[in-house]
């Protein structure tokens, strides 16, 4: 067992007691074994370094003038004058010896504090920079593939647009004659799906400014669950709201963040085929006001934790992977995080952190 497990008073007993037990042993040895006599006193630097040690210069100075209070007590009577000189030198000695031991330590001590906060300033410091690098990283894929994207969607949507209505000007012609639309089906269907998804495209490639206004934490839940309510219905899904009393309202882009609020409640949606509950919450924590969406899913992956904001990753078998990169947007348009908070297989709860400053009550 390590000297530092025991408690202090535990030490503190046990120095106190070699010290009493070496003084006994000296007291008792006869005069005529002067070897052991001699034992007896280098044993006493044993205890006055150990105090020095645990405890401290002054506990140090302390255990080596006791040391030699004992020494002097029980062999004054013994001791002829030139050996009375030699045992006053040795508490003297006693004494610097632990006042020497207790400043080393101390400052070691103090040291490795320095040591260990510099360490542990340096790690958050790391932790952040990495943070920070990741986040501009995002931002460059972001900007370049923004660019891309915009010019790539409004191509692509003129001939989309003619392929849609030439599908439904043939669908309804052969439904007058009598035929089969099923393929005319898949093509419109396809195109439609292809028009959301350049639509995705504009709104992640050129996202417009918020349109800042006072607007009811609960109401963004409420329209949030009504848009989802279907899918929810579905799968047997409830849904509950937890608003605290002093983050009621905020000053945000009502339609922007009903979108985040949507992107992530219909994905936790996906993530429960078998039912259960999404939790709304609403707190306020430090200066952030904090948008919380809670799920009962299969939870997010931890190799896949750092890539979900990422543009065009996606878990889905039909998903773009614009929408949680989009919603990312959004929330930074806002001055805020879109964070990840919990991953397990129990599910995963999205937050989104917005300024406090921000809110009015």
């Amino acid at each position: 067992m390590k000297l530092q497990s025991i408690t202090k008073p535990v030490q503190l007993t046990v120095i106190a007691g070699t010290l009493l037990l070496i003084a006994l042993a000296q007291h008792f040895t006869p005069d005529n074994l002067i070897h052991w006599h001699f034992v007896w006193e280098r044993l006493y630097y044993i205890p006055i370094i150990t105090s020095g040690l645990l405890f401290g210069w002054r506990v140090g100075l302390g255990a080596g003038l006791s040391a030699g209070a004992f020494h002097l007590m029980f062999h004054r009577e013994k001791m002829p004058v030139y050996d009375a000189l030699d045992s006053y030198l040795d508490v003297a000695v006693f004494g610097l010896v632990g006042l020497l031991t207790g400043v080393l330590s101390d400052r070691e001590r103090k040291q490795r504090r320095m040591v260990e906060a510099t360490s542990a300033e340096l790690e958050a410091l790391y932790r952040q920079l990495q943070s920070n690098y990741e986040q501009m990283k995002r931002a460059d894929r972001m900007a370049a593939l923004g660019h891309i994207s915009a010019g790539l969607a409004h191509e692509i949507r003129n001939p989309l647009a003619a392929i849609d209505g030439a599908a439904s000007i043939l669908q309804r012609r052969a439904k007058e004659d009598g035929n089969d639309t099923e393929f005319l089906d898949i093509v419109q269907a396809e195109s439609r799906r292809l028009n959301r998804l350049l639509t995705n495209f504009i709104d992640f490639a050129r996202p417009r400014s918020p349109d800042l206004r006072s607007a009811s934490v609960e109401e963004l839940f409420d329209s949030t669950i009504v848009l989802a309510s279907h899918a929810a219905r579905e799968r047997a899904i409830d849904f509950k709201k937890l608003v605290q009393s002093d983050s009621s309202s905020l000053l945000c882009d009502p339609e922007q963040i009903k979108q985040v609020l949507l992107n992530l409640t219909l994905n936790a949606v996906y993530a429960m085929p078998d039912g259960g509950e999404i939790v709304f919450s609403a707190t306020r924590e430090g200066n952030d006001l904090v948008i919380r969406v809670r799920d009962q899913g299969s939870g997010v992956r931890q190799e896949d934790a750092d890539s979900i904001f990422d543009p065009f990753f996606t878990t889905k078998e039909n998903g773009t992977g614009l929408g949680l990169s989009v919603a990312y947007q959004i929330v930074e348009q806002h001055g805020g995080k879109l964070q990840l908070e919990s991953n397990s297989p129990g599910g995963a709860t999205f937050a989104v952190r917005l300024p406090y400053s921000r809110s009015t009550l």
